[in-house]
């Protein structure tokens, strides 16, 4: 069990040693490095409310201000995608005064995703309603979120970030294609706790750093905590990475999401490899 934590901690990309200073300037030099390599000149990211897009969104704007200082031209563009009216709106547009993104646009998904969930409902309602009903209609709307971005990505040249990191990655907390597809992937290798510390960093307040994470992708349950899905704590979670000691019950529950999710870390599946 211990050797199959080190290689999911090794293979995750979390390092044993972190500073917030270092891996923030390292991640936005990261996202304007590969922005200008790719010859494209914007950066697209969703912006929830929740400290992920937050710490990716203030990246992100330093990445393009970083360009543009050196002559090159690029724009960052905030997207704000609520299903209807959403719970927490208040916090994503305090995040957008936090980020001060060059460009915010807003597109509500909810004619879109409830359209699709009609249409699926209508020849095959069998597959997607009772209980999950909910959760199937949550991966619709993280993929319709996705549709948004990429849509408005092709219109301006650029490139969609994803705030992936090694916590969800860990659990297989992503909806595949939907919040799970992206271009660049800024967060990646940190464990909550080193997300929160980058935002705090960065100067972002306090509630936004250590608000309650939510998916908040199904309808029936608005702003589910992430942690009620897990059965177990972001601060054991973060701890599984850092190689600390935790409970053997929670150990068990990590390692068994961990396994039972790996499907979603090999997309796609393939005869060669």
């Amino acid at each position: 069990m211990l050797d199959e934590r080190a290689r999911i901690i090794e293979e995750l990309g979390v390092s044993r040693d972190f500073d917030a200073a270092t891996e923030a300037a390292r991640r936005w030099e990261f996202l304007a490095d590969y922005l200008e390599a790719s010859s494209m000149r914007a950066l697209v990211l969703g912006i929830s409310g929740g400290v992920d897009s937050l710490t990716a969104g203030m990246l992100a704007q330093r990445a393009v201000q970083r360009l543009r200082d050196g002559g090159y031209k690029a724009e960052f563009i905030a997207v704000r995608l609520p299903y209807g009216e959403q719970a927490d709106e208040a916090d994503a547009l305090k995040s957008l005064d936090v980020i001060r993104p060059d460009r915010t646009v807003t597109i509500d998904i909810k004619p879109a995703a409830d359209a699709m969930m009609a249409e699926v409902r209508r020849d095959a309602d069998d597959l997607v309603s009772g209980e999950r009903l909910h959760f199937h209609l949550g991966n619709i709307k993280a993929r319709q979120r996705m549709i948004a971005q990429y849509a408005l990505a092709g219109g301006a040249r650029g490139l969609v970030i994803g705030t992936d990191h090694a916590a969800e990655a860990l659990m297989g907390f992503f909806t595949k294609f939907g919040d799970g597809a992206a271009d660049i992937l800024p967060l990646s290798g940190l464990n909550k706790r080193r997300v929160r510390a980058i935002a705090q960093h960065l100067g972002a307040p306090e509630d936004l750093v250590f608000k309650v994470p939510t998916a908040d992708l199904e309808s029936d349950a608005p702003l589910k905590p992430d942690e009620d899905v897990y059965g177990v704590t972001y601060a054991e979670i973060d701890d599984f990475l850092e190689g600390r000691e935790i409970g053997d019950n929670s150990l068990k529950r990590i390692l068994t999401a961990y396994r039972s999710t790996a499907h979603k870390r090999s997309l796609p599946a393939d005869p060669i490899g």
